[in-house]
């Protein structure tokens, strides 16, 4: 497994987007998080085909703090099952991602 993650999930609204962006990388489970706006998403939902206009983030961790970013987002999503996945960083600079090690580490909280 790759060391380094980007989360992706999708949101209704910007105030969401925001609301989640501040509090994962606030609370140190990702070292930043970027917000695409807005998307268009086909999906099904309920046996029919739904469209929606939504917001995307893109989230910078590791995976080890995967699971408990993961449990923070569903904690302030509306949805009922929210697109929540990771995707490896199987490569960056050596310099970017010390960044995001450092800059997730819990401990320290400045």
């Amino acid at each position: 497994m790759a060391e380094f993650v980007e989360v992706h999930v999708t949101v209704p609204d910007r105030d969401t987007a925001e609301r989640i962006a501040d509090v994962v990388v606030g609370e140190r489970l990702a070292a930043a998080a970027q917000l695409v706006a807005p998307i268009t998403s086909v999906y099904w939902w309920r046996g029919e085909i739904n469209r929606a206009e939504e917001w995307l983030l893109f989230m910078k961790t590791t995976a080890e703090r995967f699971d408990e970013l993961a449990a923070a987002i569903r904690q302030l999503h509306p949805y009922e099952v929210p697109q929540i996945i990771a995707v490896p960083l199987v490569a960056g600079t050596a310099d970017y991602l010390e960044w995001i090690r450092r800059e997730t580490t819990p401990e320290r909280g400045v």
